[in-house]
């Protein structure tokens, strides 16, 4: 027998199904309906469906059939007129489970006819979980296989896959690697991933990251559209409509197999839990492709930043996940950036907002990804396709008590543990010294023609004198060696004036000097710091007294005013605002 693909809809006092069969006999077809349990018999077809709400015969059914289309549309009135049957959409959860073939089951759950979930999903309970001591040794001691998978209920299935893994968990030997040794190598793992050159790369080059940030996923309008529907009518049954599936999305969800999970009060949180992980993958993914999605880059983009897929990590508050989120977002991925951890955050608080339609939306598009990936199908088999059945079966006040939970969760970089704000701040200072540094190379660049010109003053000067003394005696070697302390002073000056010069930076009469140091005189050393430069003149007038006492010990009396004089025409040239 085929399962045929089939639609619900509602009014305040009908309910409706559609149901495609192109290829049955119209004159061969078989209805049964009371209560909540609903048939539908036509060769080759059969359909069999628990109604969220009950029916009833009462005459006023109809039924039609469009043979063109190929559909069959029956109207069944509502036993209570004006009631709202919750979870139309969630096509699998309809699908009446499979009954168990052995002649006493092992477990019994009871009141399995109807729809509903676990039993610990009625109770209330503090998301944020106390924190008390994971007895790891005790524990494996009892059983050598850990736990993983969908609410920790698969063990030992990956002993024979570990070749085709090792390109999809991170993780190895998942069997036999407790909990907290998950945790430990996978924080290990991040610190050695963590590039601080990529990251910085990222911080300061950021316009591709601020073109990502204004991309509006499919969530955006429909959260736009609900929060404009809450400002007008304070009813939240109608938010299930603002979400709707495509054909391809449908045909997944009758594909799943209808059954129910027990879990105990710790699993279910660990499943809550993981949903956000997992969501928050999600989110990243589909901002930093745009919604364009590639079989590649996609499924590893999710896996690698759900520490739930490619760890099997396991929660204990909602803050651990958003740290973890935030490490491997700043760490694997092509796009690096603090701004995208808060926005798959914001992102994820709004489709929880939305409710399980929005959720199983995003759960159906993974489950795409990851079939369409070899080998990540093996996550679907692990997570995913339960996530999908189970979600359907969520109470909507479950998934916004997460919405409110993640809502007061906050994040900041130093958290993360990855010297963020260190590295930020060392960046910037390295940004403004090589700016002050390039401003100090172009002004210094635009002074060196008049500095060129005072020494050729100076020189022309020089030539002067000298020739006059060649025309006194030519032949004379006292004259010879009265030059000689001449040349002696020059060799003193160039150095002296050119580092004045470099020390000089006119940009309002206030600079700071980045990289050229004073000379101290009377030792010949450099100094180990240098200093801002404040007003010109009181800098040049101290450079000048340290020159004329160099100058003094070095030159004769004969040539100290002519040089002196010079000194004074480059110092003149060399500060204008004196």
């Amino acid at each position: 027998m085929l399962t045929p693909a089939f639609d619900l809809s509602q009014d305040p006092d009908f309910l409706t199904i559609a149901i495609r069969v192109p290829y049955a006999r119209v004159s061969e077809f078989d209805v049964y309906f009371e209560g909540s349990d609903f048939k539908f018999y036509a060769k080759p077809y059969f359909l069999r469906l628990t109604l969220p709400g009950r029916i009833v015969e009462n005459g006023s059914e109809q039924g039609s059939y469009d043979a063109d289309k190929g559909i069959f549309t029956i109207r069944l009135p509502k036993e209570t007129p004006g009631q709202h049957f919750e979870g139309l959409n969630m096509l699998t959860a309809l699908l009446a489970p499979r009954k168990s073939r052995t002649a006493k089951p092992l477990v019994e759950e009871i009141g399995a006819s109807e729809i509903s979930e676990e039993v610990v999903d009625d109770e209330e309970f503090d998301w944020e979980i106390e924190q008390t001591p994971y007895e790891e040794v005790s524990e494996s001691a009892l059983n050598p296989q850990c736990h993983y998978g969908f609410g920790n209920l698969r063990s030992g299935v990956l002993q024979r896959l570990q070749d085709e893994l090792s390109d999809v968990i991170d993780i190895k030997d998942p069997d036999f690697t407790p909990a907290a040794e998950r945790r430990q190598k996978r924080l290990a793992a991040e610190l050695a991933k963590f590039d601080p050159d990529h990251y910085l790369a990222d911080f300061f080059e950021d316009e591709a990251i601020e073109q990502i940030l204004k991309y509006n996923p499919w969530w955006t309008d429909k959260y736009s559209k609900m929060m404009a529907f809450l400002e007008k009518s304070q009813e939240q049954e109608n938010h299930a409509t603002l979400v709707s599936f495509s054909e391809e999305e449908k045909y997944q969800l009758r594909k799943f197999v209808n059954k129910s999970y027990l879990l105990d009060r710790r699993a279910c949180r660990q499943v809550y839990y993981s949903l956000i992980d997992i969501l928050l993958a999600y989110c990243y993914e589909t901002r930093v492709t745009e919604g364009e999605k590639n079989v590649i880059e996609s499924a590893w983009n999710i896996r690698k930043l759900s520490p739930t897929l490619c760890w099997f990590e396991t929660w204990t508050n909602v803050h651990d996940i958003m740290v973890s989120f935030g490490r491997r977002v700043l760490c694997y991925p092509l796009y690096r950036h603090f701004k995208l951890v808060m926005k798959a955050y914001r992102d994820t608080i709004k489709i929880l907002q939305l409710g399980k339609s929005a959720v199983l939306k995003c759960l159906l598009d993974i489950h795409k990804i990851f079939q369409e990936n070899d080998p990540a199908y093996i996550l679907n088999d692990l997570y995913i396709s339960d996530y999908c059945v189970w979600i359907q079966k969520v109470k909507s006040k479950k998934l916004a008590a997460l919405a409110e939970a993640l809502k007061e969760v906050s994040l900041t970089k130093a958290q993360l543990g990855l010297e963020l704000e260190e590295l930020e701040a060392a960046a910037l200072l390295v940004q403004e010294e090589e700016t002050a540094l390039k401003a100090a190379h172009s002004v210094s660049g635009q002074q060196t023609p008049c500095s060129s010109s005072g020494a050729s003053d100076s020189e022309d000067s020089d030539s002067t004198v000298s020739s006059g003394k060649e025309d006194s005696d030519s032949d004379s070697e006292q004259d010879e060696l009265k030059d000689s302390p001449s040349e002696t002073v020059n060799s003193l000056q160039g150095p002296f004036l050119e580092e004045s010069s470099a020390l000089l930076i006119v940009d309002g009469g206030v600079r700071r000097n980045t990289a050229i140091q004073e000379s101290d005189a009377s030792q010949g050393k450099p100094l180990a710091s240098s200093r801002p430069l404040g007003v010109s003149g009181p800098l040049i007038e101290e450079l000048g007294e340290q020159l004329k006492t160099t100058v003094q010990v070095s030159e004769p009396k004969g040539t100290t005013a002519v040089n002196h004089s010079n000194m004074q025409k480059r110092d003149g040239c060399q500060t204008p605002n004196n």
